[in-house]
């Protein structure tokens, strides 16, 4: 028995020949003899240039990956590897694949998370390098409508319009409304210890009127219409739908971005509108029915107080908002690899970049319009 396991065992033979070292392998490659699978390529220390393992009387998958490991240990292309013609098609198949191992453990060192954070800012200077080629593109497209008309879409145009702005009516209007209330009792609660209740009115008129209405209505449909652009796209990228536009001659950024752009252009700021309205009304539902401020009064202080330059503040952001909605929504759909999974995460990051991109702009815009003191 002895001398039967000792001929089965795997040996590997060093030999020199017109193209250079080559190693032959003898034996039986398999599970059982993991060790000394192991052991003869381990000793092997000469230069070798080729593999010749036809001479094997079994192998396995462990055989195999052991050696397509050894090969790429000592840069030794595949094709340097020969295999019996019964053999081939199993070294084909784990050739495939052998890379493809298990991910490890998440580090958590400094060297790991400097690492990470080179990563997420390279990442995110290629999507905004993306977003700014996009806006160019869109730019073009645009003004190629005034040379050729015929390429505007109103169908579709006023079709996306109807979905952003009328259905959206509702849940801006109640949003709003509630969020003028809130506003109304947290600025009540400070401002009754001063005896100065009254100026609740000034309070909810700015806010609203500069940063609360065009903010919620930029959010909500960040959230709402971003992540449609998005999933609507990418799944016509995944049915091959975009790519049989381009087969038909005609253009995708004509077909299903201007339509969806120009509908948040025209129906953000009403919306943006209807929100200052809400929440407006909103304060002062909290003033009539919860301090002693009745409706005639309370309009009347509003119109007193407040200056027209307060609603062009808030108006003049909502076109920006929406074009930067508009936009991310839509490359974030042409951006889908193909997947479910693709698509799901590229309807995240559309919501995450449209929801980070409003709040930072309209940061910027406060800031701008305070040094500016309008």
């Amino acid at each position: 028995m002895a001398s039967d396991d000792s001929h089965y065992r795997p040996a590997a033979d060093f030999v020199e020949t017109d193209a250079g070292g080559a190693l032959r392998l003898r034996g039986r490659w398999t599970l059982r003899y993991s060790g000394a699978v192991r052991s003869a390529l381990g000793k092997t220390a000469a230069e070798v240039k080729t593999i010749d393992a036809r001479e094997c009387e079994r192998i396995d998958t462990l055989g195999v990956l052991q050696l397509l490991r050894f090969a790429d240990a000592r840069k030794i292309p595949y094709e340097a590897l020969r295999f019996r013609p019964d053999q081939q098609q199993l070294a084909d198949a784990i050739e495939d694949v052998h890379d493809d191992r298990p991910q490890g453990k998440r580090e958590y060192g400094v060297r790991a998370m400097l690492g990470r954070i080179g990563f997420g800012l390279i990442d995110n200077a290629g999507e905004v390098m993306a977003l700014v080629s996009f806006f160019g593109e869109f730019l073009v497209k645009i003004l190629r409508l005034f040379k050729e008309p015929g390429r505007f879409r109103l169908t579709s145009t006023v079709h996306h319009m109807e979905q952003i702005g009328l259905d959206a009516v509702p849940l801006v209007a109640l949003l709003s409304f509630m969020v003028g209330a809130v506003i109304a009792f947290l600025g009540a609660m400070v401002l009754k210890d001063f005896g100065a209740t009254i100026f609740v009115v000034e309070l909810v008129s700015a806010a609203f009127l500069r940063e609360f209405g065009v903010l919620l209505t930029a959010i909500l449909l960040a959230g709402r219409t971003a992540s449609a652009f998005t999933a609507q796209i990418g799944m016509m990228v995944n049915n091959e739908e975009v790519d049989a536009i381009r087969v038909l001659g005609l253009d995708p950024i004509d077909l299903l971005v201007i339509p969806r752009v120009l509908a948040l252009l025209a129906m953000l700021p009403l919306l943006t509108f209807i929100a200052m309205i809400a929440g407006l009304l909103g304060g002062m539902a909290v003033g009539a029915f919860n301090l002693d401020i009745p409706a005639p009064a309370y309009m009347a202080r509003m119109s007193e107080m407040m200056q027209f330059r307060h609603f062009i503040v808030g108006m003049v952001k909502a076109p920006i908002f929406a074009l930067v909605i508009g936009l991310i929504g839509c490359l974030e759909g042409l951006q889908t690899q193909g997947t479910a999974q693709s698509l799901g995460e590229r309807t995240t990051s559309s919501v995450v970049q449209t929801i980070s991109m409003v709040i930072v702009i309209d940061a910027f815009a406060a800031l701008w319009f305070m040094q500016m003191d309008y």
